[in-house]
């Protein structure tokens, strides 16, 4: 069994539009599915650490989501999970100000999927962290909400879990 959890961004909330959607597909894959509220803590480093509490016990094959500022935090607590997979949107990688904040990518595979008209994480930045650790990287005609893209993420949603874990 794989357990898929997602990890929203700043502004947004747990189970807002494109994880509602997400998670309507993960079920249908036959996995069981949870998205963490970060809401109030504004701090990524206090994100991670709720992450990796909330995570601690799951014994099935573990697949990380996460969108913009949950995209990075998702990065972070990847590899001490174990996770088996990482998939992100519009993840928030070398920010301009918190270079030193970016994670180190995981050994594991990872997908990012990015709006090329995204005016609050630019794009250039998902190029570059996927181009360092050879990630899979999908472009898409949209910003960084990514709402307008969400069948397009579904489809690749759907392939990175199958290819990822075999569901």
């Amino acid at each position: 069994m794989t357990t898929v959890i997602f990890s929203h961004g700043q502004e947004s909330g747990p189970w807002g539009t494109k994880i509602r959607a997400m998670a309507d597909l993960v079920k249908g894959l036959g996995c069981t599915t949870d998205s963490i509220d970060y809401r109030g803590i504004e701090n990524p480093a206090a994100r991670v650490d709720k992450l990796l509490r909330e995570c601690s016990d799951i014994s099935d094959a573990l697949l990380l989501v996460g969108s913009s500022m949950g995209g990075h935090v998702a990065t972070a607590a990847a590899e001490s999970l174990g996770a088996v997979g990482l998939f992100v949107l519009a993840p928030a990688y070398h920010m301009e100000g918190y270079e030193h904040l970016t994670p180190a990518a995981p050994s594991m595979p990872i997908c990012i999927v990015h709006g090329w008209h995204d005016d609050i994480v630019p794009v250039d930045n998902s190029i570059r962290f996927a181009r360092q650790c050879a990630a899979t990287l999908h472009l898409v005609n949209g910003g960084h909400r990514l709402t307008e893209n969400i069948d397009e993420i579904k489809e690749y949603l759907e392939y990175f879990i199958t290819s990822t874990t075999n569901s």
